[in-house]
């Protein structure tokens, strides 16, 4: 086989595996229209449609999937023997995609971002930041970062951080002129500040709970929007009532830009999880598993579990 032979097989399996030719141009490293000549190449030299495209999705077609079948595994092994030359010589490489919320880009992963690229310098991150509900294996991530509570189901999952409180806070000068909640029924009254998620446009319900009572606020609010520093922003200027992750407000609480309200409510949440398929991982990412294992707090006893097991009820 030809080297343009391999490339052109193996950009069809990448994009028939992932549906996607951004995806895979990602994946292979090439730019989308450098990938759709690649398999355009391909179709013309087998004389055979392999793949239906539309402007929204990617399928292969029966002649596809039949290639895909045949092939797969050898690709595979391929990568198997790649993946065991390089175990021999130490040295991970490769690219690592990471599916990560904002909250945790900022206080999980970004502090330790310094240390894993001087201790593997071979291994770039691609770390998309985005706060929907994303199936990382559709999206052609490797791994993802997310709450406890929001885990996809037969995933392997590792606790990175300890239960995270939540906060309810405003600025001082939003209460100047008006008294401050007493119970999670009066926020009605007042000009909350909600998170909107990304991917369903859905209001992120607040989980104010206290003993055995449990109380959800959801409702539009003044402001809402689906970037957590907006919200913090607006809060600091006075704009009204939000919640957000007690770490994130931390520093304000302590310098007085910010008051707690209603503290009694706000109780723990399952706190972060790095999680992945249960499927064999290259050395890259398997490096990255275990720096990430090595590195969360001790607080946390850091320990692999089936992600079902972390959802709640």
């Amino acid at each position: 086989m030809r080297g343009n032979e391999y490339t052109e097989l193996l950009s069809f399996v990448e994009v028939a595996r992932l549906r996607s030719f951004r995806q895979a141009a990602a994946k292979l490293g090439l730019t989308p229209s450098a990938l759709s000549h690649t398999i355009r190449v391909l179709e013309q030299r087998m004389q055979v449609k392999l793949l239906n495209r539309t402007t929204r999705s990617v399928a292969p077609t029966e002649a596809g999937k039949l290639l895909l079948e045949r092939i797969s595994p050898a690709f595979d092994e391929v990568s198997s023997a790649v993946l065991a030359v390089q175990a021999l010589q130490g040295r991970p490489a490769g690219v690592v995609r990471v599916n990560v919320p904002s909250v945790a880009a900022h206080t999980v992963l970004s502090p330790l971002l310094a240390s894993f690229c001087g201790r593997y310098p071979g291994i770039r991150l691609e770390i998309a930041v985005e706060d929907s509900l994303v199936d990382i294996v559709d999206g052609g991530f490797d791994v993802g970062i997310r709450p406890g509570e929001r885990l996809h189901r037969d995933m392997v999952a590792l606790r990175l951080t300890p239960p995270l409180r939540t906060a309810v806070v405003c600025a001082p000068a939003y209460l100047a002129s008006r008294a401050a909640p007493r119970t999670p029924q009066e926020l009605e009254a007042h000009a909350c500040l909600m998170y909107r998620w990304r991917g369903s446009g859905q209001v992120y319900p607040w989980p104010l709970r206290r003993k055995t009572e449990a109380i959800d606020i959801q409702f539009d609010g003044a402001v809402s929007s689906n970037d957590i520093g907006v919200l913090l922003t607006a809060c600091l200027g006075g704009a009204g009532i939000t919640c957000l992750a007690r770490s994130v407000v931390e520093p304000y609480l302590a310098s007085g830009a910010l008051v707690s309200l209603l503290e009694e409510w706000c109780e723990s949440t399952p706190g972060f999880f790095l999680y992945y398929p249960g499927r064999q991982t290259s050395m890259a990412v398997r490096a990255f598993i275990d720096f990430m294992r090595d590195h969360v707090s001790a607080a946390s006893s850091p320990h692999v579990q089936n992600a079902a097991a972390c959802i709640p009820g």
